[in-house]
């Protein structure tokens, strides 16, 4: 720590998720050492990461493509429990036995330019000073909310995924589920069976997809999520592209009706909704599965966006400033892709703080 209260670290990683696990475990198998050499700072009150707050309903079991971190399997987790206890027991696990020294909860303000070609990370925890970053703070925290005329009006509850609290708690309700992705279609089938009625909603048709998830439909489809960060438009998930897997369970939700999609209402008003047509449907909840953005805002001092929106990122290094990486952004957002890429940004910051020029063929692919 230098004389002004800023401690001066090679790395920070910032978020201790899948994809922060997996690039402290990699900074340490190169011979950073915690504390000293780098730095990994959560905000969450303990680890897990965004799997900590997952509703209670979502068992292993359901859980889609739950990658092992690097290093240690995932070894006999019982289908039946929550995702949430597995994973987060799990997290615990590996933080301890790679001494990972974690620090949370640590909320991070800032980054900003500093002196002698360090960052300054401005937290609640204190101010670090690294030659690098590596940001893998996900999306957990940027729920998005779609407006939509009179939305202020509606009288019965709004909530979004993120808030989600298990099936139950819409018993007797007339439940509005909104959006076409892998938590729209899963809450709307939890809920059928309690709800009053449910009505599913989406802008654009549902896409299922019949067949097994090979990896040369997650190499299609990353490629087509990498290749909008690269333009620095913002990332779309990989499921958006791949479309959602028909199983049984989905194709008797179709057969019963509970997956019939509608198009995406017009307005809200006080007992409901409405369309263009004169369709009126009532409503008590409206359930927005309607995704998450990237949180980067802490990013913004150093102005990494693009007139697009997104910022530009080869592999996983920010085009506008190599000692930038960003790790579980845009086709590295999955939990095998986020191992590939924590790997590949250690990697990439080796080079940097040695002197040697960003490496852009053969490096390390973050695929799904």
């Amino acid at each position: 720590m230098n004389n002004i209260g800023v401690h001066d670290v090679d790395v920070v990683v910032i978020g201790a998720g899948q994809a922060g696990l997996s690039s402290a475990y990699h900074l340490r198998r190169t011979g950073f050492e915690p504390d000293r050499d780098f730095v990994v700072l959560d905000h969450a009150p303990g680890p897990g990461g965004a799997w900590q707050f997952r509703w209670p309903s979502l068992t292993f079991g359901k859980v889609h493509g739950m990658h092992a971190l690097p290093g240690m399997e995932l070894m006999d987790a019982d289908p039946a429990r929550p995702s949430s206890e597995v994973v987060t027991e799990y997290f615990d696990r590996y933080e301890r036995a790679f001494d990972l020294s974690v620090r949370r909860p640590a909320d991070v303000r800032a980054v900003r330019e500093g002196t002698g070609g360090r960052l300054l990370v401005e937290t609640s925890a204190g101010i670090w000073a690294p030659r690098a970053l590596i940001n893998a703070t996900g999306t957990w925290d940027r729920p998005f909310w779609p407006r939509y005329p009179g939305q202020e009006t509606f009288r019965g509850r709004q909530l979004h995924t993120a808030r989600y609290p298990g099936p139950e708690e819409f018993a007797g309700r007339r439940v509005i589920v909104v959006g076409g992705g892998a938590s729209g279609t899963q809450h709307l089938m939890e809920i059928a069976p309690y709800a009053a009625a449910t009505t599913w909603v989406t802008r654009r048709p549902p896409v299922f997809r019949e067949g097994p998830f090979t990896e040369e439909v997650g190499r299609a489809a990353v490629a087509l999520v990498e290749e909008r960060v690269r333009q620095g438009l913002p990332p779309r998930s990989v499921v958006s592209v791949t479309g959602l897997p028909l199983n049984d369970a989905v194709r008797q939700a179709i057969a019963d009706g509970v997956l019939d999609r509608q198009p995406m209402f017009d307005r809200m008003v006080p007992d409901g909704v409405e369309w263009a047509n004169g369709r009126h449907v009532e409503a008590d909840v409206i359930l927005w599965a309607t995704g998450f953005r990237a949180a980067i805002d802490h990013l913004a001092p150093l102005r990494l966006r693009e007139q697009g929106g997104g910022i530009r990122v080869e592999g996983t290094r920010a085009v506008a400033d190599p000692r930038i990486h960003l790790v579980g952004y845009g086709p590295s957002a999955s939990t095998i892709g986020a191992n590939r890429a924590g790997r590949a940004a250690v990697l990439g910051i080796r080079r940097l703080l040695a002197g040697e020029p960003a490496q852009e063929a053969g490096e390390p692919a973050a695929v799904a």
